[in-house]
């Protein structure tokens, strides 16, 4: 069905034009040796005696203030190269204040490199390329959609005659300071991100790395940064046009109350004196040619998704799994049903519906609810107000809106294996995105991630249960502030209805 409506809006309305062809894409590379930079002498400084060979250094960025602190950091203490991937890119306050020193990094005679999936680069975001046209900073769009930027939905619906690629997006985020230290995992670059946003804001949890480590982080920027789908911005769009796009958005911009000063961000983190973690890790990375749909071929390559079950099919005693997107499919769904099999505990931390920002995802997780509690799943949902105040304590502080949203994306296998990174375990991350993941073998690291998530699991979600007739109940924790309930709870009855109208129409593999 989906593809149908597709076919008929791309025969029914004119193509907003092609990419731009025989562009020219000068091969670069990280910088080959990171340990001469002050960041590479920082970082061996930091590598104990005790740690082995290969070992590298973790600290888990729980909270919205360390995620901004954290990246200033990198940004201002980068001599060389900042290497910087992103789904997206907000151009709003925190971010804006980010760049500058991106800015300042380019100015003092650091490489910039900057590489932004092209999806959600339309009207004020899309200003953020302005970036590309500064001396010291390189930018790249990677699988661009044509057509002008001023509206993101017309621009979509421009590009439906090429529906199939369109649809494949870089999912991956990496932010790495002269092939030293970096970070990845599920926040992408903005206000809601760093617990700034007025409205509702994101829980989320990034892993700042230093080590070995890195340079795998850097090889994967390379291959996408070198990639035939990462066009240069001038090749998509001029200044003159950012100009005329930027005039069009300030002028369409209601204007803000005098009182209305950004929210204080926080100063950067003292990279000396942050405490870190040393073990044994790996990157597991999506080729850029799964987006090529005819190379996108679940069988002919092994994806980050893949890797997190074969990772879930180890497990001997207890998962638990934080994913915002949950759309599990019957292949995802054998895999629990053969760990509860085995005796594993199986813990799922996922959205509400009323915490969902995507309620189209919901509608594919919904549909395999009962299936996954009749299985012996433990399946909790996160609620928006409870998510505020878990954004706040459980996560760090944040003093941004009074509703939050479940970001994150995390396994914790058997209290001693972690992974954070850019999937979901839905359909879309397995088969239309390319991803990102960092896999830790700490203990440590897994209790600390594990405390938090416990916590968030006994204060601030539902437990999913089936009733003696079968129905659904959103169980509370003992003592919430917040009770128990028989449907979406915190939800209207027009989004209910919509759920309800569009779940046959919403395949998994789309969601």
């Amino acid at each position: 069905m989906a593809a149908g409506l597709a076919l008929v809006l791309a025969l029914a309305l004119p193509a907003c034009g092609s990419l731009p062809q025989d562009v020219e894409r000068p091969v670069s590379r990280a910088l080959a040796d990171g340990g001469a930079t002050p960041l590479g002498q920082l970082a061996a400084q930091r590598r104990p005696a005790t740690a082995r060979a290969g070992e590298s250094g973790f600290a888990l960025v729980d909270s919205a203030n360390m995620a901004y602190a954290s990246r200033l950091a990198l940004t201002q203490q980068a001599s060389r190269t900042l290497d910087i991937q992103y789904y997206a890119i907000h151009a709003d306050d925190s971010t804006r204040a980010l760049l500058r020193e991106v800015r300042a990094a380019a100015t003092r005679g650091v490489r910039v490199r900057i590489l932004l999936d092209d999806f959600n680069s339309t009207g004020q975001n899309a200003l953020v390329m302005g970036m590309a046209f500064l001396p010291g900073v390189e930018m790249r769009m990677f699988n661009p959609l044509p057509g002008a930027r001023g509206a993101g939905m017309l621009r979509a619906l421009g590009s439906l005659h090429d529906f199939q690629r369109i649809q494949h997006r870089m999912h991956n985020k990496l932010y790495i300071a002269d092939n030293a230290w970096g970070i990845t995992g599920g926040r992408n670059l903005g206000d809601a991100y760093f617990g700034t946003a007025d409205g509702s804001n994101f829980i989320d949890m990034d892993v700042l790395a230093v080590g070995p480590v890195v340079q795998a982080m850097s090889a994967s920027f390379d291959r996408y940064w070198n990639d035939l789908l990462a066009y240069p911005v001038a090749s998509l769009v001029s200044q003159d046009e950012l100009r005329t796009l930027r005039d069009t958005t300030r002028s369409a911009a209601p204007a803000a109350p005098a009182s209305d000063a950004p929210a204080p961000l926080p100063p950067p983190s003292d990279l000396a004196r942050l405490p870190l973690t040393w073990a044994p890790a790996a990157l597991l990375v999506d080729q850029p040619a799964k987006l090529v749909p005819e190379l996108n071929d679940e069988h002919t390559e092994d994806t980050v998704v893949d890797g997190m079950l074969s990772l879930l099919r180890l497990a001997r005693r207890d998962a638990l799994i934080v994913s915002p997107y949950f759309v599990p499919g019957e292949q995802m769904k054998q895999v629990f049903a053969d760990m509860v099999r085995r005796g594993v505990r199986v813990r799922v931390l996922t959205n509400s519906l009323a915490s969902n920002d995507a309620p189209l995802a919901h509608v594919g997780y919904a549909r395999h609810r009962e299936a996954l509690i009749r299985q012996g799943v433990a399946l909790y949902e996160m609620r928006a107000l409870q998510g505020a105040r878990l954004n706040r304590t459980v996560f760090g502080s944040s003093p941004g809106g009074s509703q939050a949203s479940l970001h994150s994306k995390m396994l914790i296998v058997d209290g001693r294996v972690i992974s954070i990174g850019s999937m979901n375990l839905d359909w879309r991350s397995k088969l239309q995105n390319t991803e990102v993941a960092l896999v830790i073998r700490s203990r440590a690291l897994a209790r600390q991630a594990a405390v938090e998530v416990e916590e968030a699991l006994a204060s601030g979600a539902w437990q999913m249960v089936l009733t003696p007739e079968g129905r659904l109940l959103w169980r509370a924790p003992p003592g919430a502030d917040f009770e128990d309930a028989h449907g979406e709870p915190d939800t209207s009855l027009g989004l209910r209805l919509l759920i309800k109208v569009l779940g046959p129409f919403a395949p998994d593999e789309m969601l």
